[in-house]
């Protein structure tokens, strides 16, 4: 069974929660240059690996295991290490980090989809644009990739993005534990997961080279995934998800392309044409629509 949201959970966000979801997702789109970074040293399924050991260690010490079945940590552990797994394997050299940052939020309308069939809940009529405007945005990736994109890039993330979606649903049903905690206890699921495909894909002595090559950038970028965006950013993502609808904290994530387009453009020098700020414009102005138009009915006596 899917746990119920809160009685007092609302369509909108609070202020507070705003923030915070609007932190997280900063966090996760600077990071798209980050994994860049990370990546110029590390196989990216080792990488993805050492992600969530160093989120589990030394973690453990702190944490207890929240009151959760152990099925349910297995499945979101999973799905998040699989997420990860995809998408590094995309950026090796299959796709810009700013247009990774974009592709990804597939995950939005996924997610959305899995909590409609899973748990009830409704589309309003306002987000069926809403959402067409948005993924027209990454349509329009798809049919304008340049040198550094590829279509089996674009497929990779997709890949990440339903994984993400499926661990958006288990975090849900988790119901309202620590999440900090939910995180850390799921970690050990998603290295498993992540140590076999690295000996499977990659191999012994390609581990060896790449961690004899990381050098303290490489490092720093593994640390900051493991704290910055594991304990800190899905923790408070999952903490959303447990006491809002997803049709509203999912949306959110759409500005991660905006701190991720950005960053990389600033940081690495990414090409910013036309058609990437037509796509982001689409993208942006699906979320735009989603978030704001339950403001701006009543000022239009439009319902």
């Amino acid at each position: 069974m899917t746990a119920p949201l809160s009685p007092s959970a609302s369509p909108h966000l609070p202020w507070r929660h705003f923030l915070l979801a609007l932190a997280v997702v900063f966090v996760w789109g600077t990071n798209f240059v980050v994994i860049h970074r990370g990546l110029e040293h590390l196989p990216p399924l080792l990488f993805a690996d050492l992600r969530f050991l160093f989120a589990f260690v030394p973690a453990l010490l702190f944490f207890k295991r929240p009151p959760v079945a152990w099925g349910n940590l297995a499945a979101y552990g999973s799905c998040v290490g699989l997420q990860f797994g995809f998408l590094f394997l995309a950026m090796r050299g299959d796709i810009s980090p700013g247009l990774a940052s974009l592709v990804v939020q597939a995950q939005v309308f996924m997610t959305i989809g899995l909590s409609m069939m899973l748990t009830g809940e409704r589309m309003k009529p306002y987000q069926l644009p809403a959402l067409a405007l948005a993924i027209a945005g990454i349509v329009w990736i798809g049919v304008h990739t340049d040198g550094s994109t590829t279509l089996h890039g674009i497929l990779l993330v997709l890949c990440a993005a339903a994984c993400w979606a499926g661990a958006n649903v288990f975090s849900r049903r988790a119901g309202r534990i620590p999440m900090v905690a939910y995180v850390v206890w799921s970690a050990p699921f998603a290295v498993l997961v992540m140590s076999v495909l690295v000996l499977v894909f990659e191999g012994w002595d390609a581990s060896v080279a790449g961690l004899q090559n990381a050098d303290m950038v490489t490092w720093a970028a593994v640390l900051w995934q493991s704290v910055g965006n594991s304990l800190f950013g899905y923790a408070a993502w999952a903490w959303l998800l447990s006491r809002h609808p997803a049709s509203t904290v999912a949306p959110m994530a759409l500005l991660v392309p905006v701190f991720g387009m950005g960053a990389s453009a600033w940081l690495l020098s990414e090409p910013m044409p036309d058609w990437k700020l037509i796509a982001a414009a689409m993208v942006m102005g699906g979320l735009a629509l989603n978030l704001l138009w339950p403001r701006l009915a009543p000022l239009l006596r439009f319902r």
